[in-house]
């Protein structure tokens, strides 16, 4: 299947911001500790839901693939960027991280006990979530679970800059109704929501929607 044309805008623009991304966005992961609660309440139900491991898609420098692994899951990183993935591979040498594709994962039909989708649907036109949500569901096993972070709206924005340098890329806000309506006809049952309202440190409204996939699916 050729590759949607859209990534190689997502990817070119990833590489060119990587190293400056790395200074800014671990550290505004520290400040969300509503967003690292509910990390911390997905990696529970993971345990409790077996051994499997955890992809974390869109890895970025790796820092919440990091977390996970603190938090007791056997996570892995995959990233469209190659110099996001060797980011993190350098920053954390012994986790694994791969270069890879949301929309075509390399990875058996129900390998994963839950996926992480932190903030990586950003960049995805919403008639493409489908084939998205349909790998992750490909890719999850029976009553693995699914934590998806997104910005709030019904925005197309096009960004010329971003972490101080130029980008080529899309990006789009969802509805959090929208969004599970999407997980809810790739065979996904959303759990669990949690909203941010904009504040000081938060320009939009954000939404995490914990999903779970069927067991007999």
């Amino acid at each position: 299947m050729a590759e949607p044309s859209y990534l190689a805008a997502v990817r070119e623009s990833y590489d060119a911001v990587a190293e400056d991304y790395v200074k800014i966005a671990p550290a505004r992961f520290r400040e969300d500790a509503l967003a690292r609660g509910m990390l911390a309440a997905f990696a529970e139900l993971v345990q409790a839901n077996g051994r499997r491991p955890v992809a974390d898609l869109g890895c970025g420098p790796g820092h919440v693939t990091a977390h996970l692994n603190s938090l007791g899951v056997a996570g892995f990183g995959v990233d469209l960027s190659p110099k996001m993935v060797d980011i993190a591979r350098r920053t954390y040498p012994t986790l694994r991280f791969d270069v890879g594709s949301m929309t075509a994962l390399d990875l058996p039909d129900g390998h994963l006990g839950g996926i992480v989708a932190w903030w990586s649907v950003f960049h995805t036109p919403p008639e493409d979530l489908p084939v998205v949500f349909g790998e992750f569901h490909r890719t999850l096993a029976p009553g693995g679970l699914l934590l998806v972070g997104f910005h709030v709206g019904d925005e197309h924005l096009r960004p010329e800059r971003s972490y101080g340098h130029p980008v080529s890329y899309d990006a789009y806000l969802l509805l959090p109704d929208d969004v599970e309506e999407l997980l809810r006809r790739a065979g996904m049952v959303v759990t669990a929501r949690l909203m941010q309202e904009p504040s000081q440190s938060l320009k939009r409204p954000q939404a995490c929607l914990m999903a779970r996939k069927s067991e007999h699916s």
